[in-house]
């Protein structure tokens, strides 16, 4: 654990007092005032506080008093649950604007993570913004998409983002996205399962083991359904569509492919087709990262076995992609597609966290980089309403597209409404390409575009099932959970 000495923390709070007794004065008359300095400690009208490496005295006209347990305490500005896009995103971005940022990671630096390692445009966008090369990974130009006998491709378009994508392994991936956090000054904790402390209805920090970290912020990155969600209630909302996926790395003949490739009819052993989706994601250096996911909307969802899928898929295409046996064993995941309670009194949830998944694709790199920048924006401008700013932009600038494309999830679990509309889809290309800027999520919200219109247009007409989407079944979630984890 990284901690901070009693004296440093003493120079911090010194200088957090200056700034704020400053600014409490050029406000107010120069009575005396009582200062909180952000940290809910106790304070009465003594001016000096005595900590193990001597007296603290208090900034002209302010009144304090510490105890020592509450010197000894470790104090951040933001404290971040969760070392993965959305919260190295978060931290850097924080750390960059000035915050003293802590972030807690159970595992260690370069953990695996189950994922269709997929940048799209969008994602691209946004690791250049944070200023990550990414140029190691594989480069990939555009989209492959297979139908039954019908197959298109098409390029990533130009326009609001990159021409660009790319596959990049997750370990990988993850491990450089959290060094730009630790080079903008955000201190790593590893080994480090953090929880929320709640303090009157309101997080004032968090804790690992019998250590505690005060924070003006704790950004929930941990992951969806984890312990640190689950405690602040930011859980999937009932009846809401949910998605299942598995991946597995493939040794192949075709990994400097140029298009990554998504299969939405699959086939079981039988031939016969299964309600579902694959992909295989060409990642360079002789290997494939190949996968199959189904949404909770589908046909018999509760009977799939997620490994047979796999295995069938991977005959499916074995021969085309030149596959051999994965290099180790498959992994699975569960991907909630809306959350409730995504923020509240000193927390924000960002990523999977929040649910910010696509349920068209499954993607979720781009909104977990977006998410964590939007959170560590709004804390800079005023950490007091950062709670309440972030849920009003996710509200404003996410939720009509997730909403939409929750409401295409009931599309794509019935396959003969799902074939009609994928023949007129794939029938030109101009249309695959619309299709495409949909799907991905590539409209640039301030020009109106015909990508743009037809999403909220259908997204208005999709409302009329509204109620068969809140009326979904659960049945057979436990058995579903009990596959991922032997899948793992």
């Amino acid at each position: 654990m990284v901690r901070s000495t009693p004296g440093s923390c003493d120079r911090r709070i010194g200088n957090c007092c200056a700034r704020s007794a400053a600014s409490m004065r050029s406000s107010t008359s120069s009575a005396p005032v009582t200062l909180p300095l952000r940290l809910g400690l106790r304070f009465s009208t003594s001016t000096r506080a005595e900590t193990d490496s001597g007296w603290i005295s208090a900034p002209d006209g302010v009144h304090w008093s510490l105890t020592r347990e509450d010197l000894l305490m470790e104090h951040v500005d933001v404290a971040v649950i969760g070392a993965g896009p959305a919260g190295s995103s978060a931290a850097t971005w924080a750390a960059r604007s000035g915050a003293r940022v802590a972030l807690f990671e159970k595992s260690t630096q370069g953990r695996d993570k189950s994922c269709g390692d997929g940048l799209t445009p969008r994602a691209v966008a946004e690791l250049r913004r944070l200023g990550v090369d990414i140029s190691r990974f594989h480069r990939i130009d555009g989209l492959r998409v297979q139908a039954g006998t019908k197959e298109r491709e098409v390029l990533w378009p130009d326009g609001a983002f990159p021409n660009m994508g790319a596959v990049a392994p997750r370990a990988e991936f993850d491990a450089l996205v959290l060094q730009t956090a630790l080079d903008a000054g955000a201190q790593l904790h590893e080994h480090s399962v953090a929880e929320p402390v709640i303090e009157r209805g309101r997080v004032i920090g968090v804790q690992v083991g019998s250590e505690v970290t005060r924070a003006d912020l704790v950004v929930v990155a941990s992951g969806a359904g984890s312990p640190a969600a689950k405690m602040l209630g930011a859980t999937r909302v009932e009846g809401s569509p949910f998605g299942l996926a598995i991946r597995a790395y493939v040794p192949s003949t075709k990994a400097d492919d140029r298009h990554m490739e998504a299969c939405l009819t699959v086939k079981g052993p039988d031939g016969a087709l299964v309600p579902g989706y694959g992909w295989v994601f060409p990642a360079g250096n002789g290997i494939v990262n190949v996968g199959v996911g189904a949404l909770s909307t589908m046909r018999n969802f509760s009977q799939l076995n997620l490994n047979t899928m796999l295995d069938s898929y991977m005959a499916q295409v074995g021969r085309a992609w030149g596959l051999g046996e994965p290099v180790a064993r498959p992994k699975a995941w569960r991907l909630p597609m809306h959350v409730e309670n995504r923020s509240g009194p000193g927390w924000v949830a960002v990523g999977d966290a929040a649910g910010l998944v696509n349920p068209f694709n499954g993607e979720g790199i781009d909104y977990a980089l977006e998410s964590g920048r939007h959170a560590a924006e709004l804390f800079a401008i005023n950490p007091g309403t950062v709670h309440a700013a972030y849920d009003a932009l996710l509200a404003k600038e996410y939720d009509p597209f997730f909403a939409t494309a929750r409401r295409f999830a009931w599309v794509i679990g019935r396959p003969r409404l799902l074939q009609f509309l994928l023949g007129i889809a794939l029938s030109t290309g101009f249309t695959m390409e619309l299709v495409l800027d949909i799907m991905a999520n590539l409209i640039d919200s301030e020009h109106r575009s015909l990508a743009g219109v037809l999403l909220a247009g259908g997204g208005r007409v999709m409302s009329v099932f509204d109620p068969i989407l809140q009326r979904s079944q659960e049945s057979g979630t436990s058995d579903i959970r009990a596959k991922i984890e032997a899948s793992r």
